[in-house]
């Protein structure tokens, strides 16, 4: 849990959900990994999660002392859901996702930035009937007061509608991670399929040449992507990142008028090559979508 973050297209991370398991190649150097077998193995957040090996062992923690923390923070901002974790990751139950979308739904003011390797999961949570559950909860929330589990202020408790009622969620970005062509070929199309206010693209660690200008346009009922993302991989073990890669996906994006973001070009230290793509930054985010509530 981190009120300010050093990942430059966020505001916060909101880790209530931590520990993962190693899906394709883009998991092998995992930051978060790495971090929760080193020097946060022993914050009950982070206990027990990696193996003798520090690999990710596929254990979940739900770190419900932090559920309601964006409910605490007033001035809006960027959050970035489970930046230790996935979300969707087969260990998360229903009930705790739901939980988590209930405070997204509370918390009107910020726009929360999911990430999945796990569309398939995604997708399917999002085509069941969640948003009643969801509702439910929030009902009791509301009924219990200041007992509630999480901090419900004194306006939400008086006006019962100052949430968002619509599906999707209009602050929630939903978005996948690919690091190669593959990847890409294999998740962004289900992102596509998933209702969502903004969907959008990490390809980071860039790994590999990826085309997507087909996704980057609406085609025969089907959304564009809204933003993408890329960056190279950083750490003791960072793979090099061609420049061609991130310079196709800028120029595919301007093509498209689609918002660009450079986050790094990575190695040993993330900062160590600068985020300069062709002598400038790009820090172009989504429109957005945003509007009353109720």
């Amino acid at each position: 849990m981190a009120d300010g973050s050093k990942i430059e297209w966020t505001d916060a991370t909101w880790n209530v959900v931590t520990g993962c398991s190693r899906v394709s190649a883009g998991c092998e150097n995992c930051y978060a990994e790495r971090l929760a077998g080193t020097r946060l193995r022993h914050l009950p957040s982070r206990e027990g999660l990696v193996d003798a090996h520090g690999r990710w062992n596929g254990k979940i923690r739900f770190n419900a002392e932090w559920l309601g923390q964006p409910l605490r923070w007033q001035r809006p901002r960027r959050i970035f859901v489970a930046a230790h974790g996935d979300l969707f990751h087969e260990g998360v139950s229903s009930r705790m996702i739901d939980l988590v979308f209930a405070v997204m739904a509370l918390a009107t003011r910020h726009r929360f930035q999911i990430l999945t390797k796990r569309p398939r999961r995604m997708q399917d949570y999002i085509r069941t009937e969640s948003d009643a559950r969801i509702a439910g909860i929030i009902a009791d929330w509301l009924d219990a007061g200041p007992h509630a589990p999480v901090p419900v202020s004194r306006q939400l408790r008086a006006d019962r509608k100052s949430y968002w009622l619509r599906w999707p969620l209009p602050n929630v970005w939903l978005g996948v991670s690919a690091e190669d062509q593959a990847t890409a070929d294999s998740r962004i199309p289900v992102l596509l399929e998933t209702a969502a206010a903004v969907r959008w693209l990490s390809a980071e660690p860039l790994l590999g040449p990826v085309e997507i200008d087909d996704l980057l346009w609406p085609a025969k009922g089907r959304p564009a992507l809204d933003w993408v993302v890329a960056g190279g991989e950083s750490g003791p073990r960072a793979r090099p990142m061609d420049p061609s890669w991130p310079r196709s996906l800028r120029n595919q994006c301007i093509c498209a008028e689609t918002p660009f973001f450079f986050k790094q070009w990575g190695g040993r230290s993330a900062k160590s090559g600068g985020r300069e793509l062709d002598g400038r930054t790009w820090d172009e985010m989504p429109a957005d979508r945003r509007t009353a509530g109720g």
